[in-house]
């Protein structure tokens, strides 16, 4: 009988989650905590916008009402962060980031530094469904689309997976536009500056949200030109601006412009380790969602000039598992054109 009841304590202690941890409810759990929220980018982008004014907010609509604390871990175009959420960071909710919309699907185009499967996050949520565009300065006498097939214009980018390299890239080789890449620079912030500088003539994958949002005045001073959107859709502020999927004349450009912009519907995405406790997962949707929705959020990010377009992290869930469905093929093909 002491064997059997032994036996019993022992199994009932090999059941239960070191600590309890995983049985805590999430307002105890959270109470008293600091959340990090890592961006995969410099501080000033458009990425490390959007982060810091959800971590001003989103800390008041998670139970236990947590400190959330922006960190930026900038490099090799947000997949360095990327990296770390998927291999190194704690898997118990205290820990999410946001990265570039395009990092999720490298694994997918072959890209060696991505070590992670994107199908395995826990997906929070996106600020807003992107459209990108490609602008160049006032000095560089390209002002139109088609003035990128006969005249050569430099643009900076941040790293071969960063939306600045590939959609440059992939327009050269789709349509035979004459961007050249000068890379290298920890984020947009930088590449902006870049410009102003004269070092670069112009910027590929630039959210136009953000451009609203940080840089109003080169528009209303007529210092940039905006010459293309990149994404499947139009933004309804830019109608007279050609559309790349518009652009599309073949099934196999075609192919490859859904699989390339389909991220463009997860703008902003945010996303924690994969593993994180289900009931913690569903709170950290939940509030982000909340957050989205939220009057001094929204007031906030007006004034900011940021748009919400939120995306659920059940949507983007399913989204990255459609794309991760795409044909190798077409996969290889897509890949070689922005590597």
């Amino acid at each position: 009988m002491r064997a059997f009841a032994q036996t019993l304590i022992t199994a009932a202690l090999l059941s239960t989650p070191v600590g309890g941890s995983h049985a805590q409810p999430p307002a105890d759990f959270f109470k008293g905590r600091t959340v990090d929220l890592y961006i995969g980018y410099s501080v000033g982008g458009g990425y490390d916008v959007y982060a810091r004014m959800v971590a001003r907010h989103m800390g008041r609509h998670i139970p236990g009402s947590p400190t959330i604390v922006p960190k930026n871990m900038e490099g090799a175009g947000s997949i360095r962060l990327a990296n770390w959420l998927y291999n190194v960071a704690p898997r118990d909710g205290t820990a999410f980031g946001t990265v570039s919309r395009g990092a999720p699907f490298d694994p997918l185009l072959g890209a060696p530094a991505a070590q992670f499967d994107a199908r395995e996050f826990t997906w929070i949520g996106s600020a807003n469904n992107e459209v990108s565009v490609c602008v160049a300065w006032h000095t560089t006498g390209i002002a139109r689309f088609e003035d990128l097939l006969s005249k050569e214009l430099v643009v900076g980018g941040s790293s071969t997976a960063s939306d600045t390299d590939q959609f440059a890239k992939l327009l050269n080789a789709l349509f035979g536009t004459k961007l050249r890449l000068a890379t290298g620079y920890p984020g947009g912030n930088e590449i902006n500056l870049a410009i102003e500088r004269g070092e670069v003539g112009g910027r590929c994958g630039w959210s136009w949200s953000s451009v609203v949002a940080t840089h109003k005045h080169w528009l209303e001073r007529n210092r940039i030109a905006v010459l293309i959107q990149t994404a499947l859709t139009k933004h309804a502020d830019l109608p007279d601006v050609p559309l790349i999927a518009d652009l599309a004349r073949t099934e196999q450009q075609r192919q490859i412009v859904q699989l390339i912009f389909a991220r463009q519907v997860m703008g902003r995405p945010f996303m924690a380790p994969p593993g994180v406790p289900p009931e913690r997962a569903q709170v950290l949707r939940e509030a982000f969602m909340r957050t989205m929705k939220d009057p001094q959020f929204l007031a906030d990010a007006d004034k900011a000039k940021l748009e919400i377009t939120p995306v659920s992290g059940a949507d983007i869930e399913k989204l990255v598992k459609e794309v991760y469905g795409t044909s190798k093929e077409t996969a290889a093909e897509a890949a070689a054109m922005i590597r």
